[in-house]
């Protein structure tokens, strides 16, 4: 029993970050079979991998049809901004109230981490580091629920920045963590809060979220499944 969670586990850690990292796209097919064969398990786990998935509204199941990528409509991006400015602000009051020097060194190299991999163009390193920023923060003052509860929130707001996304922004986010971590250092709140709020209001800016989204991709390709198989591998 131990063994099937621990490998269903592997598989929704590796195809969540395959879907914040970008490498998969909204709309793209997961055939079960193909899934199977790359993590050397049964249907079953890989069926049991994808149904967590579709809990975290990060795969849509159709009926008859198998599992896809979600797409979240414009609306529902909205709202997980929404949630994410009344957690972020609460979030970042707790940060400066309760983090010390050790906790905004750390993630003061955070953010040189993540501007060495603005400067080197990863666009897998950085879409993980621009948003870890926030999961650390919970992480460094011990509270491990509202960093789970972050995560699964960055992770759907990855797919509506591929959907959404347009122009890049990641230079500017970079930038707008650094302004943040030195506002943290001088434990003013009121201006951290007010900072939180401008950042999280400039990244939903960068989604032109009044355009129609790409219609997902459904059909079933060959190439497509390539991928699928392609990406998974790269980041187990």
């Amino acid at each position: 029993m131990a063994a099937s969670s621990s490998s269903t586990d592997q598989i929704v850690a590796t195809l969540t970050r395959a879907i914040v990292d970008h490498r998969l796209q909204p709309g793209g097919k997961l055939a079960e079979q193909r899934l199977a064969d790359q993590f050397g398990v049964s249907r079953t786990l890989v069926r049991q991998a994808l149904f967590q998935l579709s809990q975290k509204r990060l795969v849509t199941l159709a009926p008859a049809r198998g599992a896809f990528v979600a797409c979240p409509s414009a609306d529902e991006a909205r709202q997980v901004f929404a949630v994410r400015r009344m957690l972020e602000v609460e979030l970042t009051r707790a940060f400066v109230r309760a983090a010390g020097p050790a906790q905004v060194d750390a993630l003061r190299a955070h953010v040189a981490q993540e501007q060495a991999a603005v400067a080197r163009d990863d666009v897998a390193d950085r879409t993980e580091l621009l948003g870890d920023f926030h999961v650390r923060m919970a992480e460094l003052i011990g509270n491990h629920v509202l960093a789970q509860v972050l995560r699964d929130l960055l992770a759907r707001c990855a797919v509506a920045t591929l959907m959404y996304q347009s122009r890049s922004a990641a230079h500017d986010s970079a930038a707008e963590h650094a302004e943040l971590v030195a506002c943290f250092a001088s434990g003013n709140v009121t201006q951290a809060v007010k900072l939180m709020r401008e950042h999280l209001d400039h990244v939903e800016a960068g989604l032109n979220l009044d355009r129609p989204a790409a219609a997902p991709q459904q059909k079933t390709r060959p190439a497509r499944h390539a991928r699928v198989v392609a990406a998974t591998n790269s980041i187990a």
